[in-house]
C-alpha cells in the first residue's frame, strides 16, 4: 500500500510539475531612456515545445517594429483607414528595434531574418532540431525604440510618459502544426504563447510603474528605481510608465484593480461601488480571474469607446455621471478582463472574445439598469417622444448597428478573421452583433445554456490552449437542441434573415396563420401575441415550423408580432406584424417627424427638415425637405425638396425617388434605379426644368477592405430651359442626352487613382471622353497630382459650343456641377473653378473644342498647403490647326475639395501675374456640401 501511495504520490508531483513546466520562461533585464525614448533590453527565452512536431524555426512576434517604416502592414492599414499621421511622421516618432542579437547559452549565435512583407516578425533558425516536449533557451539583446503615442496611444506622450503595449520580442502562438503569423495591424490581436515572465525594470527615480503584473519596488539608487515584475501563464502584460501616476487602486475580496478611468465629477466611494459590482458581476457571469490584478487604463478605453450618445459632452449627455462611469469601465473592464486570461487566437477567433464581451454588458444593463432607454433621460423629453429613438430601449441599439451596415450591404461574417473586417464592422457592428447572437442563442435554448457554456469554456481555458472549436462543442453539449444553423449562418456568413406572415386568419377561439422565411436561412424565431401592448402570447417556432401553418389560442390577442424584443439580428422588421382588428389590418399612418430618427416598423415616417441653397439667380433658397431617409437604409427612398426662390419670387426645388437593390454574395453588390428632378434659374431671366432617369450598378473587390470600387451609370438627361435675353450663343432650349459612365477608383492616403470613360449621345451630337487621375503621397510628405483627360467628338452638328469641351469653365449643359453663377462670364462668380474636361485654370482665348481635346494637368506641393500646378493641352476646332495651350501658377490647397486658390503665373496668355485686373484671373472652388463632408468621414469607416 505505502508503495502505491508512494507511486500515485509521484505521478501528482509529475502531472503538476509538467503544467507548470509546460509553457514558455521569459527574463528580461530592462533600462528606460526616457530622453531618447529607448529601451535597453536583455531577455532570455526557454522556448517550450508543446506541440507534436519538430520544430526547425521559432517565430518571434516583434511589434514594436512595425513602426519602423513606412510599408509595414501596420502602416498600410493606416492608409487604407485615411491616417495620414503615420506617413507624416518624423524618423524621430517612430519605433523600431534594433541591435537585435540572438545567441545559445554556450555562445552560439542563431541566425534570424524578417519576411520582407512582414518585418514585426522574426524568424529565428534553430541550429538543432527541437524535438517535442523538449525546450530551448536562448538570449536576445537589443534595444527598443518606442513610438509616439499619436498613432495608436501606446507609445511615448508628450508628458514624459509611457504607456507600453506588445513591445519585447515574445514566441508567436503554436498551433495546427504552424506558429500564428499575425502582422500589427493595430488591432490589439497578438497571438503570443503562453509564457511565465520574471522583469527587471529599471527606470528614473523620477518615474513610478504600474504593470498588472506583480511588482515589488526597491528603494531608489544613484537616481534609478528598480522594479521587480513577475507573472504566470500569461500572453502578454501592460506597462505604464510616468511621471506621476495617476491610477488608483481598488481592492475587493477576489482582485485588486488599478485604473486611471477619467471622471472628475465621482468620488472614490461612488468609483469603488461600480467597480466593485462589476468586477463580482464578471466572475459571477464568466469565472474566476486568474491573476491578483488588472489594470484599466484611460487608453484602454479610448482605443475601444463605448460608441453610443454617452460620448457627449457632459453638457449635452443624456446620462448620469455614474452611468457614464459606469459603462466606461464594464467595456473596458470586460475587454481587458477577457484579452489578458482567455487565450484564444484573438485575430481568427476574435467573435468569441467580442461576443462574450457584449452579451455580458447587455445582462449587466438587464440586471442593474432594466429601465434605461437608448437615449437615456432624453427619451423623457416630451418633445422627443415621438421619436421611435426615444422608445428603444439601451440594449436594443446593439442589434441596430449591426443593422446599419447590413442595409448598406457592408455586414461580414462574425467568424472572418479580425484583420479583414472594415473598421465600423471591427470596432462596432460586427462586435454588437456577436453579443446579440449570443443572447438570441441563449433565449432561445433557455436554462442558461450559453452562460453556463462560457463558464465551462473559460473554465477549460485554464487548463490547456482553447480555440472556437471547443467553444462550439460545449455550447452543443450544453442542450438537446440542434443548433448547428448558429455557427453556419450566424457566425460563419453574412446570410440575412428576414420573416414574414401570410395568411393570417381567426375565429372567436383561434387564430391560424403561416410564417415565410424569405431568405431560407435555417433559423429559428419567436411569435408574440399581444392586447394593447401588453404580452399575452410567446412560443419560438422551430426551425422546420417557420414555413407552416398552424393554430394558437385567441387569448385575446389584438396583435401578432415576429421577433417582437429583435432577440433575433434580422433585417427587416416592418414585416413582422398582423393586427387582427380594424378594417385595414396592416395599414400603417403616417407620422410626421422632425430631423432624424431610427425605423418605427408600425409607422410611415416622413421625416422633415429646413434647407437652404443659394445660386445667384435664386438668390438664398429657403425650403423644407420631406423624405424617408431613416438612420437606416431603406429599399425605396424619396426626396422631396420645395423651396422658394427670394430672388425671382417664384417656387423651386428638386426631387428624387429611388429604389435600391442589394445583392448578397456577389461582387457586384448594389443596384440602384432613380429618377430626379430639378427646376432652378440658369440665368437672371430663365430657369430651366431637368429630368433624369438613371440606373447605377455598383461592384466591390471580395475582400471589403479593399478600397477599390467600380460603378456602370446609365442615365438619360432631358432638359427644357427657358429662352434668355442675357444669354445670345444659340444654345439649344431643350434637349435630351444619354449618358454612359465606367469609373473605377482605388483611393487611400499615399496612393489615390481613378479612371473615368464616358459616353454621350444626343440628337445634334456624339462624343467619347476618358480620364485618368492619379495622387502620390511620397515619404518626404510631398504630394504629386496627375491628371489626363481626351475626348473626341464621334459627331457634332451643333451651332454653339455650348456641348463643346471645354478648356477651363464647362458649360455643364448636363446641369451636374454646383456652379453659384452657371452663365456669368465675368466678375467672382465666372471665376469659380470646377475640376472637369480640360481643367484648366488660366482663361485661354480659345476656350472650347468642337472636335476632340486632350489634357494634362500635373501639381506638385512646395510647402504644407502650398502647390505648383502645371496644365498643357491641345485642342481642335473644325476649319482650324490643331493648338497648343498651357498654363502655370501656385495652388493654396486650403481643404481638398472644398476650399482652393489657383494663382496663374505664366501661361498662353503670357505672364499673367504682370498683366492688369490680375484679381478677375485667380479661380477658386468653394463647396459647402455636408454630403462630402459626410464622404470624407465615411471613408475612414465604411
Amino acid at each position: 500500500m505505502k508503495v502505491l501511495y508512494k507511486f500515485g504520490f509521484f505521478i501528482i508531483v509529475f502531472i503538476s510539475s509538467t503544467k507548470q513546466y509546460a509553457q514558455h520562461s521569459i527574463k528580461m533585464d530592462v533600462e528606460l531612456n526616457p530622453t531618447k525614448n529607448t529601451l535597453s533590453v536583455q531577455q532570455e527565452i526557454t522556448f517550450f515545445n508543446q506541440s507534436d512536431d519538430t520544430l526547425k524555426t521559432i517565430i518571434l512576434n516583434d511589434w514594436n517594429n512595425a513602426y519602423s517604416v513606412k510599408n509595414t502592414p501596420l502602416a498600410k492599414r493606416f492608409s487604407d483607414e485615411f491616417y495620414r499621421g503615420f506617413h507624416l511622421a518624423k524618423e524621430s516618432e517612430r519605433g523600431s528595434t534594433n541591435n537585435l542579437n540572438i545567441t545559445t547559452p554556450d555562445q552560439r549565435l542563431l541566425i534570424w531574418q524578417r519576411p520582407e512583407k512582414n518585418p514585426d516578425l522574426v524568424i529565428v533558425q534553430l541550429n538543432e532540431q527541437l524535438l517535442p516536449k523538449q525546450q530551448l533557451t536562448f538570449t536576445l539583446n537589443y534595444k527598443i525604440k518606442i513610438p509616439s503615442d499619436k498613432f495608436t496611444r501606446y507609445g511615448y506622450a508628450s508628458n514624459g510618459s509611457f504607456h507600453l503595449k506588445n513591445w519585447y520580442l515574445m514566441p508567436a502562438r503554436y498551433e495546427n502544426n504552424a506558429f500564428v503569423k499575425n502582422s500589427n495591424n493595430n488591432l490589439d490581436d497578438i497571438a503570443n504563447g503562453i509564457s511565465d515572465f520574471e522583469i527587471d525594470l529599471k527606470i528614473p527615480a523620477s518615474l513610478a510603474a504600474t504593470s498588472d503584473l506583480a511588482s515589488e519596488k526597491s528603494a531608489a539608487i544613484d537616481g534609478f528605481t528598480n522594479y521587480r515584475l513577475s507573472g504566470k501563464n500569461r500572453t502578454d502584460f501592460s506597462l505604464i510608465i510616468a511621471p506621476k501616476s495617476d491610477f488608483v487602486s481598488y481592492k475587493n475580496e477576489e482582485l485588486e484593480v488599478e485604473t486611471d478611468l477619467k471622471d472628475n465629477k465621482l468620488d472614490e466611494i461612488q468609483k469603488a461601488i461600480i467597480i466593485d459590482r462589476v468586477v463580482n458581476f464578471s466572475k459571477n457571469l464568466i469565472g474566476d480571474y486568474p491573476y491578483e490584478k488588472l489594470v484599466i487604463s484611460q487608453v484602454n478605453y479610448e482605443r475601444n469607446p463605448f460608441y453610443g450618445l454617452n460620448q457627449l459632452p457632459s453638457f449635452l449627455s443624456p446620462f448620469p455621471d455614474e452611468f457614464i462611469y459606469e459603462i466606461k469601465f464594464l467595456k473596458t473592464y470586460l475587454n481587458e478582463f477577457l484579452k489578458t486570461s482567455l487565450h484564444l487566437n484573438p485575430r481568427k477567433d476574435n467573435w468569441i472574445y467580442d461576443g462574450i464581451q457584449v452579451y455580458a454588458m447587455m445582462k449587466y444593463i438587464d440586471e442593474h439598469h432594466p429601465d434605461t432607454k437608448m437615449i437615456g433621460s432624453a427619451s423623457k423629453i416630451r418633445l422627443l417622444k415621438s421619436f421611435n429613438l426615444a422608445n428603444i430601449d439601451f440594449n436594443s441599439q446593439y442589434s441596430y448597428f449591426y443593422m446599419l451596415m447590413a442595409r448598406r450591404n457592408l455586414d461580414q461574417a462574425l467568424g472572418d478573421p479580425k484583420n479583414s473586417l472594415i473598421k465600423f464592422n471591427e470596432q462596432i457592428a460586427s462586435k454588437y452583433r456577436a453579443g446579440s447572437s449570443l443572447r438570441f442563442l441563449d433565449d432561445y435554448l433557455q436554462n442558461n445554456a450559453v452562460a453556463n457554456s462560457i463558464q465551462e469554456f473559460y473554465k477549460k481555458n485554464q487548463q490547456v490552449q482553447v480555440s472556437r472549436t471547443d467553444f462550439e462543442s460545449i455550447l452543443r453539449a450544453n442542450t438537446s437542441k440542434n443548433i448547428n444553423w448558429f455557427f453556419s449562418s450566424i457566425i460563419n456568413s453574412r446570410t440575412i434573415i428576414d420573416y414574414k406572415f401570410s395568411n393570417v386568419t381567426k375565429t372567436k377561439d383561434s387564430i391560424t396563420f403561416s410564417v415565410i422565411n424569405r431568405t431560407a436561412a435555417p433559423i429559428p424565431v419567436p411569435i408574440y401575441g399581444t392586447n394593447k401592448g401588453v404580452i399575452v402570447y410567446k412560443q419560438w417556432l422551430d426551425i422546420e415550423e417557420c414555413d407552416s401553418t398552424f393554430t394558437i389560442p385567441r387569448n385575446n390577442i389584438d396583435k401578432l408580432v415576429l421577433n417582437l424584443k429583435n432577440e433575433v439580428p434580422e433585417y427587416n422588421l416592418r414585416n413582422n406584424w398582423k393586427k387582427l382588428e380594424g378594417f385595414f389590418p396592416n395599414n400603417r399612418p403616417i407620422k410626421f417627424v422632425f430631423m432624424k430618427d431610427l425605423e418605427d416598423p408600425y409607422y410611415n415616417q416622413v421625416l422633415y427638415v429646413p434647407s437652404f441653397y443659394y445660386n445667384l439667380y435664386d438668390g438664398l433658397t429657403p425650403g423644407i425637405r420631406l423624405h424617408n431617409k431613416t438612420i437606416l437604409e431603406k429599399p425605396f427612398i424619396y426626396d422631396i425638396n420645395p423651396s422658394y426662390s427670394t430672388k425671382s419670387n417664384n417656387l423651386s426645388g428638386s426631387a428624387v425617388f429611388a429604389v435600391n437593390q442589394n445583392i448578397r454574395n456577389s461582387t457586384f453588390y448594389n443596384a440602384r434605379y432613380s429618377i430626379s428632378g430639378s427646376y432652378f434659374h440658369y440665368a437672371q431671366d430663365a430657369s430651366y426644368l431637368r429630368l433624369n432617369p438613371s440606373i447605377q450598378l455598383r461592384i466591390r473587390e471580395p475582400n471589403f477592405r479593399d478600397n477599390r470600387k467600380q460603378l456602370f451609370s446609365f442615365r438619360q438627361i432631358i432638359v427644357n430651359r427657358e429662352q434668355s435675353a442675357f444669354i445670345l450663343d444659340n444654345s439649344p432650349a431643350n434637349y435630351s442626352v444619354f449618358d454612359a459612365r465606367y469609373i473605377n477608383t482605388k483611393t487611400e492616403v499615399t496612393n489615390h487613382f481613378n479612371f473615368v470613360s464616358n459616353v454621350q449621345i444626343s440628337g445634334n451630337f456624339g462624343k467619347v471622353t476618358g480620364e485618368i487621375e492619379y495622387r502620390r503621397l511620397f515619404e518626404d510628405n510631398r504630394q504629386l497630382n496627375l491628371r489626363l483627360y481626351a475626348g473626341n467628338f464621334l459627331y457634332n452638328r451643333t451651332q454653339s459650343d455650348f456641348f463643346s469641351f471645354a478648356l477651363d469653365r464647362p458649360t455643364d449643359y448636363l446641369f451636374d456641377y454646383n456652379y453659384l453663377g452657371r452663365s456669368e462670364s465675368s466678375g467672382l462668380f465666372s471665376q469659380q473653378y470646377i475640376i472637369a474636361e480640360g481643367g484648366f485654370k488660366s482663361k485661354i482665348a480659345t476656350p472650347f473644342a468642337n472636335r476632340w481635346i486632350t489634357s494634362f494637368n500635373a501639381s506638385y506641393s512646395i510647402w504644407n498647403w502650398i502647390e505648383v500646378y502645371g496644365d498643357v493641352g491641345m485642342l481642335k476646332n473644325g476649319g482650324n490647326n490643331t493648338k497648343f495651350v498651357y498654363d502655370s501658377g501656385i495652388r493654396l490647397n486650403l481643404v481638398t475639395d472644398y476650399f482652393e486658390l489657383y494663382f496663374p503665373v505664366y501661361s498662353s496668355n503670357g505672364w499673367e501675374i504682370s498683366q492688369n485686373n490680375y484679381n478677375e484671373k485667380i479661380r477658386f472652388i468653394f463647396t459647402f456640401s455636408p454630403r462630402t463632408l459626410i464622404n470624407l468621414f465615411n471613408r475612414k469607416w465604411f
